[in-house]
């Protein structure tokens, strides 16, 4: 599988951005997928998770209620759609997915087989 993520971009604070990650090789609905981030001198963190074993949706605490993950089954696509972002949000976000069985909250908390490229998002004051 392959994982192709964009979208990232600068922003105010306040602001929104959707970011996409193109899943090739079997359709996304096949795989557990997930946004991750890594902001500078931090560990990397699960952001949003989509569990394939349960089929739950993992938020980190920090983006409840702003950030919605999201997929399209049509165009074999997985957006995060970012709203109300914060400066701390500033990081590069990587998609990823793994063909096990699992839920949302494993994945974000040990992370998956497969990764993509980052996108960088900086939230300016």
């Amino acid at each position: 599988v392959q994982l192709q993520a964009s979208g990232g971009g600068l922003v105010q604070a306040g602001g929104s951005l959707r970011l996409s990650c193109a899943v090739s090789g079997r359709t996304s609905r096949s795989y557990a997928t997930g946004w991750f981030r890594q902001a500078p001198g931090k560990e990397r963190e699960g952001v949003s998770c989509l569990g394939n074993g349960d089929g739950s949706t993992y938020y980190t605490d920090s983006v409840k209620g702003r950030f919605t993950i999201s997929i399209d089954d049509a165009k074999n696509t997985v957006y995060l759609q970012m709203n109300n972002l914060k400066i701390e949000d500033t990081a590069v976000y990587y998609c990823a997915a793994d063909r096990s069985q699992g839920s949302g909250r494993h994945y974000c908390k040990y992370g998956m087989d497969y990764w993509g490229k980052g996108t960088l998002v900086t939230v300016s004051s």
